[in-house]
């Protein structure tokens, strides 16, 4: 006989997204059972660690308290004070325009704060294994899913079956769960590869997330705590393809040597302090955010390049309109029009990031000169308008 149980919430899906959203609707009281194919990996320096990075913006960290995650995690975030853009779109890869947006002009608390992957990973699984309304269980996949008016059946690997109220699929930009329920999705592909990795520097960066824009895709340093005693921040670094590749390939001294120059030397020689890692660029929405029993988050839901701390933070702001129609009915969990809800509450501000990011990338990857002095003079007019400069920064917190 193949076992069954029954909760409220079943969560496809054991990465960062997945893990939040377990631990806040685990926090609000509803039972709750999370399911990944790969256990986490949760260590810096273990074969495959995630060696991105995080950056919570304000509006995430009242989602984080009320999970119980930000008491754990908040020892180990840097604070993000300032948010500088560096043009080094000239015929030397050096600084010709520098602009800072400096949180202070809008609020009293850091634009965000800064994490590495791996860590999230272990501080989010401890906190759902002190959960006694939270089965989490890694190393098990779904595969398949039946859906009726008033339940959805889901098949899992281990031969064992789950009925819930409600599935959220946090499954990634393949989701299995998407696909079951027929749910399309519109890619875009930019012929990009980013590699991510640490490094460490003699200038400290006093708590200032860079991206420094030349062509191909920005280079993004954002703050991490001290390595080994000296200043440290994670690299995003976005470029065509090949290009991308070739850097990954190339010994450390001369990889070195290339990501100093390609930072302006801001931070003084960079020395790199992990492995790397690449992976492809691509946006991507889905054509509806639920089907029956069914709501998609995260990348299930959307994907956009790494740029402006946007991915994760959509992905929570997801989880936050879900959580407040749950708890604000909760015996209406996972019905049509909770969803229908859901999908008319986000639809339209997931369709708009993911364009506007759409488009701050393809300036970025602009590599015609004339093209390049277009976007440091548009940067230059946005910045010089303090109005237009402070409602930019509100909008990229996802506030109003």
């Amino acid at each position: 006989m193949t076992p069954e149980s029954q909760i409220d919430i079943l969560i496809s899906g054991g990465g960062i997204a997945g893990l939040t959203a377990a631990a806040a609707f685990g926090s609000a009281g509803f039972s709750v059972q999370c399911v990944d194919p790969a256990p986490p990996i949760t260590e810096r320096d273990s074969a495959g660690a995630d060696l991105r990075t995080t950056a919570f913006l304000q509006p995430a960290r009242a989602l984080l308290d009320e999970a119980g995650l930000w008491d754990r995690l908040a020892p180990h975030a840097a604070p993000l004070e300032i948010m500088r853009i560096i043009d080094a779109g000239g015929d030397r890869p050096e600084a010709r325009m520098v602009k800072e947006f400096v949180a202070a002009e809008i609020s009293d608390a850091p634009f965000g704060w800064n994490l590495p992957n791996w860590l999230l990973r272990r501080e989010m699984v401890a906190r759902l294994q002190e959960m006694e309304n939270v089965d989490l269980r890694l190393g098990t996949a779904t595969t398949g899913l039946l859906t009726r008016t008033e339940e959805a059946i889901v098949s899992l690997s281990d031969g064992s079956r789950t009925t819930a109220r409600l599935v959220i699929a946090a499954d990634g930009r393949t989701s299995p769960m998407r696909e079951a329920a027929g749910i399309g999705v519109h890619t875009t592909r930019y012929g990009q590869k980013a590699l991510a990795f640490a490094v460490t520097h003699p200038i400290p960066h006093e708590n200032v997330s860079t991206e420094v824009h030349r062509s191909g895709g920005p280079f993004t340093l954002v703050p991490l705590p001290d390595f080994e005693g000296k200043p440290s921040s994670a690299v995003v670094w976005m470029e065509r393809a090949p290009r991308a590749e070739a850097l990954s390939r190339m010994d450390v001294a001369e990889f070195e040597t290339e990501m100093t120059a390609r930072s302006t030397g801001l931070f003084g020689p960079l020395t790199l302090a992990s492995r790397r890692t690449l992976w492809p660029i691509i946006s991507q929405s889905a054509e509806r955010l639920y089907g029956e029993r069914l709501a998609l988050v995260a990348e299930a839901a959307h994907v956009v390049p790494p740029i402006g701390a946007q991915g994760l933070n959509m992905s929570l702001g997801d989880m936050r309109t879900l959580l407040d129609l749950a708890k604000a009915a909760p015996g209406d969990l996972g019905s049509r029009a909770m969803l229908e809800t859901y999908h008319r509450k986000r639809f339209a501000e997931v369709k708009l990031r993911v364009k506007g990011i759409d488009m701050l990338n393809r300036a970025s990857m602009v590599s015609a000169r004339p093209l390049r002095d277009a976007r440091a003079f548009g940067l230059n007019a946005l910045y010089a308008l303090s109005p237009v400069r402070k409602t930019l920064m509100q909008m990229g917190l996802g506030v109003r």
